[in-house]
């Protein structure tokens, strides 16, 4: 089956006639008949749709999988449009086929996962920058000349321009900038230091340590400071191996227990 095309004159001539296809499509129930009608649609404006692709050349994407964006745009404006409306179907799809091809580069072309807003935020200073570099050139924009362009708050000029950056990313295992020994950027990362979370520990049971009787104030300082074995604490006190054991185990419970009552 193949599209009916007329003399009607469009904006562009990739734009054929399609309004009796149109009202045929929405009038035929859903089946095999159907399918090839829509499917010749699509094929009559996919030239449009290519074209709209296009222009969003050069930004990091192949011209291939920008044209299949484009293409998949093309049919959700086919699926969605509706002839009664009275408004022609190119004044549908060209917003429908460019909006899906900037949710594409929104979506997948962002290495490092920033806010929409912030998104928006840095196309508007990248636009401003663009028009900027045309009016004064040879001097680098000011925060307040990008708010003045764009229309924006300083505040979201900044942080527009902090994710300028953002749509790739650095290897770990790049080279700093500057080093002389070939470190690695993972080499300057730091990591979680343990010894933080033991000083919290001790100050939080030193005042309940202080609460304890003497002797098993010594007996916890000889074997977990003083790094004594049970035994020969138990020489020094003139008590048994167990016995040791026992004060250290009942000391340590009640310590702990009074600690998370005091967190609780």
């Amino acid at each position: 089956m193949s599209v009916p095309v007329s003399t009607k004159r469009h904006p562009h001539d990739d734009a054929p006639d399609t309004d009796p296809a149109f009202v045929r499509l929405a009038e035929l129930p859903d089946g095999p008949e159907r399918k090839a009608l829509r499917d010749d649609i699509v094929r009559s404006w996919l030239p449009m749709a290519q074209r709209i692709a296009g222009r969003f050349r050069g930004r990091g994407e192949s011209v291939e999988d920008l044209v299949q964006v484009a293409a998949l745009g093309l049919v959700k404006a086919v699926d969605r449009y509706d002839p009664g409306r009275g408004h022609a179907f190119e004044s549908y799809a060209i917003p429908t086929i460019t909006g899906e091809i900037k949710r594409h580069f929104r979506d997948h072309m962002w290495i490092l996962h920033v806010p929409r807003r912030v998104q928006e935020l840095r196309n508007q200073v990248r636009a401003a920058l663009t028009e900027l570099s045309q009016t004064v050139p040879g001097h680098r924009p000011t925060v307040a000349e990008i708010a003045a362009c764009a229309h924006l708050d300083e505040d979201d000029v900044r942080t527009a321009l902090e994710a300028l950056d953002c749509c790739a990313a650095l290897s770990l295992d790049a080279e700093q900038p500057g080093a002389e020994d070939g470190n690695a950027l993972a080499d300057a990362l730091g990591e979680p230091d343990a010894g933080f979370d033991l000083v919290v520990d001790r100050e939080a049971v030193k005042p309940l340590l202080g609460e304890l009787p003497e002797r098993e104030r010594t007996i916890l300082y000889l074997r977990f400071f003083r790094g004594m074995t049970q035994s020969r604490i138990a020489e020094e006190f003139g008590i048994s191996q167990m016995h040791v054991s026992r004060l250290i185990s009942t000391c340590c419970h009640t310590v702990r227990e009074q600690a998370l009552a005091d967190v609780a």
